[in-house]
């Protein structure tokens, strides 16, 4: 092949003239991104996949691997799955995924902030209760003291019911605030 046929053939490739072609190492890049985000569809349940409105084809692709039992035949299934996902847009897809998600991470955050204040009321001396309270001014510091010191002398004692107490009570108080 000549150079300018060379030429010729790269500028039919892409669409803009003079532009290169994505190399092997792009191109393996997005069909493993697809790939991956083919298999976070697999694991969603039929009516959010249905209100994706994906091609058939590949709705019939994700269906069809939930019920494939061998570990092969499975990841044969994943790979024509990335190739169907390469065929189409996948903004839209990834924004309605995140945009699912965002609901379980905030709430995954509010109950990881919720056992930190736990922990930091049980292991802590009463500067935390002090610092709970600046947080939510309205709190009945008597009845939060109750349970704070019921939570330390039952961990003392190997017991777990009272911190399971102040957990439902701190995420009752911080599904209050705003």
């Amino acid at each position: 092949m000549t150079a300018t046929a060379h030429d010729e053939e790269s500028q039919h490739l892409s669409d803009e003239p003079g532009a290169q072609p994505p190399s092997k190492s792009a191109r393996k890049r997005a069909a493993h991104a697809a790939q991956q985000l083919g298999e976070s569809l697999i694991a969603l349940r039929d009516v959010e996949l249905d209100a994706l409105a994906l091609p058939p084809k590949l709705s019939e692709a994700i269906r069809a691997a939930r019920r494939i039992g061998s570990r092969a035949a499975a990841a044969r299934q994943r790979q024509y799955i990335g190739k169907l996902m390469r065929e189409i847009d996948p903004g839209p897809i990834r924004a309605a995924l995140s945009a699912r998600s965002a609901p379980a991470a905030r709430e995954a955050e509010l109950l990881k902030r919720i056992e930190r204040w736990r922990e930091r009321l049980i292991s802590e001396d009463d500067d935390a209760l002090a610092a709970l309270a600046r947080w939510y001014p309205h709190i009945d510091r008597v009845a939060w003291a109750e349970r704070v010191s019921a939570a330390r002398s039952e961990r003392a004692r190997g017991g777990n019911t009272a911190a399971r107490e102040l957990f439902r009570a701190l995420r009752a108080l911080f599904g209050t605030m705003p």
